[in-house]
């Protein structure tokens, strides 16, 4: 979307998070179930913020990995927008739309969560409110929803019903809200040195960011890419070695240092990031090699 685009858009989900050992949730919701539950979720809003009635209501049926919804250029919500610019009905007055699975139960693309992302016991619902009161009601939710978002009990009980499983908490958050969820996720799961590179790729696309803090990999994000330093054993020794000289105490350094780097790599990859490997030889500096990659 563009910067007009998001200034007439308030990108948002409905986070739900369900119960330990339930059923595995159906995938997308039949056109019928996502309309019924697209309006419960309008008139949540709209309690909260009266303005919100003024606004169209786009409502993705289906459910997604948080991180899914935080990738460069939020392509959920992106697709969201395209949708609501043909559906029918314009100009006239503010409409609730709901998409869900066609009548043969097939899922069509927007609604295709990743294989690989499924298994979480948090999951998103995708919303986008849109007009031109747009920026006003996004102030007023990102005041009130981290406090006052939890969804009433009925939609949580619509929610439950539609997705055939078992909700435990069904809230509302703005992206922003749920993008400092996943800060604060990931640091307590120690991921904490790589927000800021999703961070960045999220409100700065235009700018570059390093994780540059051993004994962490040395990463370098800039034009939508991460370059990750791949480092040749003496070149490894050389950053990472400390001096220590014991081998077998080196090759254990080694080897926690390449599982942090594929652990950074599934997350980096889960927000649309994947690496890019470049290779370091001894006695180079690895930033100019990765700056000039």
């Amino acid at each position: 979307m563009t910067q007009s685009d998001s200034d007439l858009s308030v990108l948002a989900v409905m986070a739900l998070e369900w119960m330990p050992g339930a059923n595995p949730p159906q995938a997308a919701l039949s056109q019928q179930a996502a309309g019924a539950l697209a309006e419960r979720i309008g008139h949540d809003l709209a309690l909260l913020v009266p303005e919100v009635t003024g606004l169209d209501l786009m409502v993705m049926g289906a459910h997604f990995d948080p991180a899914e919804a935080l990738r460069a250029g939020w392509p959920l919500h992106r697709r969201l927008h395209e949708l609501r610019l043909r559906a029918p009905g314009r100009h006239a007055v503010p409409r609730i739309i709901a998409l869900g699975a066609d009548e043969a139960g097939d899922i069509p693309q927007p609604l295709q969560a990743e294989d690989g992302l499924r298994g979480g016991a948090l999951r998103v619902v995708p919303l986008l409110l849109a007009g031109e009161n747009a920026k006003s009601v996004g102030d007023q939710l990102e005041a009130v929803l981290l406090d006052r978002g939890m969804a009433r009990a009925e939609t949580a009980l619509q929610a439950q019903q539609a997705f055939a499983t078992r909700v435990e908490h069904a809230r509302y958050l703005t992206i922003h809200d749920l993008a400092a969820m996943m800060a604060l996720q990931y640091r307590n799961m120690g991921l904490e040195p790589l927000w800021t590179l999703i961070e960045t790729a999220l409100l700065a696309p235009d700018k570059s960011a390093w994780l540059d803090a051993p004994p962490e990999p040395l990463l370098y994000l800039a034009d939508g890419q991460v370059r990750a330093g791949l480092f040749s054993d003496a070149a490894w020794c050389e950053r990472y070695g400390g001096g220590e000289q014991d081998p077998a105490r080196l090759a254990r350094m080694r080897g926690f240092f390449d599982a942090r780097l594929r652990q950074f790599a599934a997350v980096l990859e889960a927000h649309g990031l994947p690496l890019l490997y470049v290779d370091i030889p001894a006695g180079r500096d690895a930033r100019v090699v990765l700056a000039e990659a």
